[in-house]
């Protein structure tokens, strides 16, 4: 939910966030599960949901979520369960039903049907994958293997990238829109060579990080040891990729320096990227993709660059086939015999995350359809369970959320004539897309067989690379989407200027048409006025109404936005996410700015839609209290410890609990609606705002 597609397209999910209370830490084994065939109903407000022995004003989180934080236990396959994540869990059986009958029953399917259908079927054939145990990455070895001098790295490298999609060999490449003019799409050169989650898991000196270090460079030997290995060499090539990985990450930007498109903008020829590393012949990579005709590249850490023509220069062959060995391995491993998987999962998801149980395999199979080929998958789940009439309603809503932005622009009193009117531009330029493309994805080149699932993969991978590098040096196309119709989440992308609602976020009980307008308007409408006020965050105000990277601020306007974000990052500093770990409120100011935003733009929106409506109390709680519940309970979730480690180094979004307690401390609606009383927690005499 909420999540702002990043600047280099990848899109940051918040499908799970909170705080849990120790007590909620874990399940016992869940039953066996079965598809669905309908949806279950869940209230858009939900009372049995609440913990009415809490007092709102002091812990207003805990009155709204109480209870299902209490009723909701973790799973024993999950990080985390949240409001979200449950809906994605019934979306996810939902479409389990979809997929195993158009993988059994043959007969009638299109072709849209017979790829999601076979893909399915493959996935699910365990038996085969496991008699192919490690024997699908043997052409990938063998291209390793035949490397006879660094000369051969480009293409290999090339051929690699394409074949797993994968960002951890060396680094990442694809398209974009060129920051300067974001009508066209150019091509990008971006960080990787990583395996663990981020820089700072190999530069930090305390004893976590130490451990979790220990605990990787264990994961790559045993999963040499996997491919035959033996013990002393597999200790000694695990050596090898992690003293090659710590110098890539001394190289990489921090997050948070990331979140600064113009740190990330760094337009160069491919002579000038061939300068930074001289032993890497750049045009045989771009032959390799099938990019010969390429001029121009924002290359957006030049700095990793430089590190990597160091590392290129100065590692010996074997070491860059080692590096290049595990990498292969880690990327596949998840569509490997049982031995991979299950490594793969105890250190990715067990350690450093707390999870205790591999996923289900229809779980596993289910979401490799969707991000495989997801606009096929999207089709089915559309034409189920999204109507017109729901697309219509929530389009509603957001012209309405969009009408309360320019009236809360216009009144600003700290912004300048000049600024608004920018300001407004762009809010009215804005696009919403709701549900699903208006032009659904053509699959028909993609080789999808029932009985060769790896192979499947792979050719996924390809056919993705190939679609992505083919938009270089074309102009943008403005109708394509960054998530897939059937995602439990929701996004804004600064370049194309666009707020993106798929299907699977705009269903109960995230927007409930049975349900009256309070809870919906702060539910979806704070989800709406979210994604908008992304726009205007400390990220997005740098892109203008077409998208472009352009400073359109007067600067006296600059300075009183940064004073008042400032006020969110001094509040949100102080808040603990696990044991002594503090939100990194720098890392998390968009966010945090969008969410409040966000919930008083619906507030703005919620009180036209009603103002000429007598409206009457329901489950005994007036109308304003039902907006700032229906809001809060998007956000109950339960969280492992490691989880929320992993998540306060890298998320981008401050846990749930302050999701909710950090906006409506800052919202005299609030106070009153409640009865607070100046001074109590959620009630505090001092207040921030930005938008």
């Amino acid at each position: 939910m909420r999540a702002l597609i990043s600047l280099a397209i990848a899109c940051v999910s918040a499908q799970a966030l909170a705080q849990a209370p120790t007590s909620q830490a874990s399940a016992p084994a869940k039953p066996a599960e079965t598809p669905l065939t309908a949806l279950p109903y869940t209230p858009g407000l939900d009372v049995s949901a609440m913990d009415r022995t809490a007092d709102p004003c002091v812990d207003f989180y805990q009155y709204a979520c109480g209870g299902w934080m209490k009723n909701n236990p973790i799973p024993s396959d999950e990080a985390n369960w949240s409001t979200y994540a449950k809906l994605g869990r019934e979306s996810q059986r939902y479409l389990w039903g979809i997929l195993d009958r158009l993988a059994t029953n043959t007969s009638g399917r299109n072709a849209v049907q017979q790829k999601i259908g076979d893909y399915f079927a493959a996935c699910m054939d365990e038996a085969a994958v496991e008699n192919r145990g490690a024997t699908p990455l043997r052409p990938h070895f063998d291209r390793i293997a035949a490397m006879t001098s660094k000369k051969d790295l480009p293409q290999v490298l090339a051929q690699l990238h394409l074949a797993t999609g994968s960002e951890g060999l060396f680094f990442g490449f694809g398209s974009n829109q060129d920051f300067a003019d974001a009508s066209q799409v150019i091509a990008f050169a971006t960080e990787g060579g990583i395996g663990l989650p981020d820089r700072d898991y190999y530069l930090k000196d305390d004893e976590k990080s130490k451990e979790i270090r220990a605990n990787y460079i264990g994961h790559v030997a045993r999963t040499f040891r996997l491919l035959g290995d033996p013990s002393e060499i597999a200790t000694h090539n695990a050596t090898v990729a992690m003293d090659i990985e710590t110098e890539l990450a001394k190289a990489t930007l921090p997050r948070v320096d990331r979140r600064d498109p113009y740190k990330l903008f760094h337009k160069m020829s491919v002579e000038n990227l061939q300068a930074l590393t001289a032993e890497f012949d750049w045009k045989q990579y771009l032959q390799g993709v099938g990019l010969e005709s390429v001029a121009v590249i924002n290359v957006t850490e030049p700095e990793l660059y430089k590190e990597l023509g160091n590392q290129w220069r100065s590692l010996g062959l074997d070491d860059i086939k080692t590096y290049l060995r595990w990498h292969v391995t880690e990327a596949m491993a998840p569509h490997l015999s049982s031995a991979f998987v299950n490594e793969n999962f105890a250190f990715v998801s067990k350690s450093l995350r707390g999870v205790p149980e591999l996923p289900p395999r229809w779980k596993r199979c289910v979401t490799r359809v969707d991000e495989q080929i997801g606009e096929a998958l999207g089709q089915e789940f559309v034409n189920r369970v999204f109507s017109p009439e729901l697309k219509n309603k929530t389009l509603r809503m957001t012209r309405q959320i969009e009408e309360a932005m320019a009236h809360d622009v216009e009144a600003l009193s700290w912004m300048t004539p000049e600024t608004k009117q920018r300001a407004l531009e762009k809010v009215r330029t804005m696009v919403n897309k709701i549900g699903y493309p208006d032009n659904w994805r053509d699959y028909s080149e993609l080789e999808i067989k029932r009985d060769d699932y790896f192979g499947n993969v792979e050719r996924a991978n390809r056919f993705e690379s190939r679609r992505q590098l083919a938009k270089i040096g074309k102009p943008l196309d403005r109708g394509e989407w960054g998530m897939t119709p059937t995602t439990v989440n929701a996004y804004y992308d600064p370049s194309k200027n666009d707020i993106n609602f798929p299907a699977g976020v705009l269903l109960p009980p995230l927007y409930d048409p049975q349900m009256d307008d309070a809870p919906n308007y702060g539910n979806t409408g704070g989800t709406i006025g979210h994604e908008l006020t992304h726009g205007f965050d400390d990220e997005g105000r740098q892109f203008d109404a077409k998208g472009n990277l352009k400073d359109w601020w007067v600067k006296s306007d600059d300075e009183a936005f940064t004073k008042r974000a400032q006020c969110i990052v001094d509040q949100y500093a102080q808040y603990t996410v696990v044991d002594d770990v503090k939100i990194n409120s720098k890392l998390t100011l968009g966010e945090d700015i969008a969410d409040l935003g966000g919930l008083i733009l619906a507030w703005m929106a919620w009180k036209m839609e009603t103002a000429q409506q007598n409206l009457e109390p329901r489950d005994g709680l007036a109308p304003e209290k039902r907006f700032f519940v229906g809001y809060a309970q998007w956000a109950c979730a339960n969280h492992r410890p490691e989880d929320l480690r992993v998540r306060a180094m890298t998320n981008q979004h401050s846990p749930p609990k302050y999701r909710v307690n950090g906006l409506v401390v800052n919202m005299p609606e609030f106070q009153k609606a409640f009865a607070c009383r100046t001074g109590q927690p959620m009630a505090p005499e001092n207040r921030c705002r930005v938008w």
